[in-house]
């Protein structure tokens, strides 16, 4: 999950960090909802009794209820208003706070499917002894919990793409979020969205989600009359994931607004057009050419490596994950960025959030990772975003992880 939102280095990283009160301002991050979920969560439940003991939102670390912030990752804990996440086992939380009915659903261009997965509801039978899981989402033979869907969920609405999206290993709850449309006839048409809740903002699931649902509903929409380009559609999805993202806010207390990054590539007929806003990626990867990082990070170390550093000097830097733009209540003004890459050739078009390319970041590095996963797992893409998942939590699972693969040429 991204960093707080933080103001590009005004010089290169080498000099500003030389000045350490020289600080960017630091901002939020937010909750996954649908573009047409309903209200979100209200923030006022009473304050947990004095001397409890609570765990971190952010990182799960036991902390006293009148400490503001957590000792071990910094997050702000928001004791004056608790968050309603704050339970005493955020592993086995029975509350699913992401709970909402899911819409009937916008209008989609015709042959466009879509798949909503429900991420509502638990199993009715408990994983590990056989028995029922009560209304609590706990075991009542057992008193395991049952797991969330939010913690791990698969989009597929046709054979040749998919999507991944992972808790990870690390983190109480799911901050990033995804949403993909897509053509049956293979290379035909699909739209990809991937939106990561920045971590220090209390709703970023709710955000995310609410995001990249409002965004993919636009690209899926029936042609507007007259034809916009790809590029102007794109801007709209954007448009209409930074509403979604703000409308979270509504009720939520606190500085920090919710707030998510965003990337999204529409991909028709041997051509793919990304745009993004924050550090969320897209990769092309062709079967028989070199490896391309399609998206520009807006980041701390995307500015570093501007003023000169190489990528892994600049990726280490401490604040390397701050990004300098986002979608929220408080997100700079603009469109977001937009490419348009080939991808006419046989290959695979990546998206996906840092939880994934934090441990691969570099594009031949990725490349040869994916070449290698699939050798392994074959090239069903759901089978091999899972792999990809798999294997990122393998190497710690420290943040959310979305994985989305698109079979071209």
């Amino acid at each position: 999950m991204s960093e707080a939102p933080q103001a590009p280095p005004a010089q290169p990283p080498a000099q500003a960090s030389a000045q350490p009160d020289a600080q960017p301002d630091v901002q939020p991050d937010a909750q996954p909802a649908d573009g047409q979920l309903e209200s979100p969560v209200e923030l006022d439940t009473p304050a947990p009794p004095v001397g409890a003991v609570v765990d971190c939102p952010v990182c799960g670390t036991p902390t006293a209820a009148g400490e503001a912030f957590c000792e071990s990752c910094g997050a702000d804990l928001g004791r004056g208003t608790p968050l309603p996440e704050d339970v005493p086992d955020p592993e086995a939380a029975p509350i699913e706070l992401t709970a909402r009915s899911a819409p009937a659903g916008p209008a989609r261009a015709p042959g466009v499917l879509v798949v909503v997965p429900d991420l509502d509801g638990r199993a009715a039978t408990c994983a590990s002894c056989g028995g029922t899981v009560a209304s609590d989402g706990y075991c009542e033979q057992c008193g395991t919990p049952a797991p969330r869907p939010r913690d791990h969920f698969v989009e597929q609405p046709a054979p040749w793409m998919g999507a991944v999206c992972d808790r990870g290993r690390r983190h109480a709850r799911n901050e990033d979020a995804m949403a993909v449309a897509a053509r049956a006839e293979p290379g035909s048409w699909a739209a990809v969205v991937v939106c990561d809740g920045v971590s220090s903002a209390p709703e970023s699931d709710v955000a995310s989600l609410a995001a990249s649902r409002a965004a993919r509903d636009v690209l899926a929409a029936p042609g507007s009359e007259p034809p916009i380009t790809a590029d102007e559609l794109l801007t709209r999805a954007a448009a209409a994931a930074n509403d979604a993202a703000t409308r979270v806010a509504v009720g939520v207390k606190g500085p920090n607004p919710p707030s998510c990054t965003f990337v999204a590539a529409l991909v028709e007929t041997g051509r793919a057009v990304v745009a993004w806003i924050g550090d969320s990626r897209a990769y092309w990867f062709p079967d028989g050419g070199t490896p391309l990082q399609v998206s520009t990070d807006d980041s701390w170390a995307a500015e570093a490596m501007a003023h000169g550093l190489s990528r892994e000097e600049a990726e280490k830097l401490p604040q390397a994950h701050a990004i300098t733009r986002w979608l929220g209540a408080d997100s700079p003004e603009g469109p977001p960025r937009t490419v348009t890459v080939d991808v006419s050739a046989p290959g695979w078009l990546l998206v996906c959030s840092d939880g994934l390319w934090n441990y691969c970041s570099a594009p031949e590095d990725l490349g040869a990772l994916l070449t290698a996963t699939q050798a392994r797992v074959g090239a069903e893409p759901v089978a091999l975003a899972e792999a990809l998942t798999t294997w990122a939590n393998e190497q710690g699972g420290h943040d959310n992880i979305t994985t989305a693969l698109v079979r071209c040429g």
